[in-house]
């Protein structure tokens, strides 16, 4: 994956023909109607999603993506693929990180929703990220929980990916999650074996952060639009401390995110500090 450059005018071209700007959510992510998840983004079963260097990207710089699907949240999406992503991703690039690849992660509730976990592709090209941005499933789902499964995004960066950042250049990726709840503090095995087809621990919330910051430097975006989420956000900054980015206009989401990818290119990217363990990775 990855090996397309982002070309803006042809993002905004078609914008255009698709009528991105005018549709609503249910017309662009048509998965709504069907009401389950696009069979390429079902999680079970993959290995690996990977970000790899190519002759157009030489240098590829892994960027996750999780965003919360869930009743509060779906709106995200929605504005991502009107006038955000060629933000984020024109951003990135016109502030000096030539090869920036995307991977998109549907996050709701393991506890309560159908389709907790939706995973896209490495990608650097703007008709490969809009098809798997719009692939989404917005489930709308979540519960009465007090939290959501931002921990599977870290589960899945820790344990299914891999990129040549790190295997050739002992460079961490940037992995960003954004919402307005509480993370689920307990991702049990039998969680992950109906999400994955496999899965024999349980892990803690803190534990999967702990094994996703060996390969990313992590973050989560806080979208303020709520006292319930105002209340999140300081079990956030507990968590992560100066990586919980707080906004109160969720349409500043490409711009912090772009801020922070070239901020970590200027000086020049976290380094792992033991590359050695990386021919042990299991998959749970």
């Amino acid at each position: 994956m990855g090996s397309t450059r982002y070309d803006m005018d042809a993002r905004y071209d078609r914008a255009r023909r698709e009528g991105y700007a005018s549709k609503s959510a249910s017309e662009i992510f048509t998965q709504n109607a069907k009401r389950r998840a696009h069979e390429s983004m079902n999680p079970k079963n993959i290995s690996f999603r990977e970000s790899r260097d190519s002759a157009v990207h030489p240098n590829s710089v892994p960027i996750i993506l999780g965003l919360d699907v869930t009743g509060s949240m779906g709106h995200i999406p929605h504005e991502l693929i009107k006038e955000g992503l060629p933000k984020l991703m024109g951003g990135i690039i016109q502030g000096g990180v030539p090869d920036p690849a995307l991977l998109f992660l549907g996050i709701g509730d393991h506890e309560c929703d159908g389709y907790p976990l939706q995973v896209g592709q490495f990608e650097s090209g703007d008709e490969e990220l809009d098809m798997w941005l719009t692939r989404t499933y917005i489930e709308s789902g979540g519960g009465g929980n007090a939290g959501e499964s931002y921990l599977l995004a870290w589960y899945f960066a820790a344990f299914h990916t891999r990129t040549d950042a790190f295997e050739k250049r002992n460079q961490k990726g940037l992995l960003f999650t954004v919402g307005d709840e509480p993370c689920l503090k307990t991702l049990p095995a039998s969680a992950i074996r109906e999400l994955m087809g496999t899965g024999q621990q349980t892990f803690r919330h803190t534990e999967l952060l702990a094994e996703a910051q060996k390969r990313y430097e992590v973050f989560h975006i806080s979208v303020l639009h709520s006292g319930q989420a105002e209340d999140a956000d300081k079990g956030w900054k507990d968590l992560l401390g100066q990586n919980c980015l707080s906004i109160e206009d969720y349409r500043d989401v490409p711009k912090v995110i772009k801020d922070v990818v070239c901020s970590k290119f200027k000086d020049g990217f976290s380094k792992t500090k033991d590359l050695g363990d990386f021919n042990n990775i299991q998959m749970y």
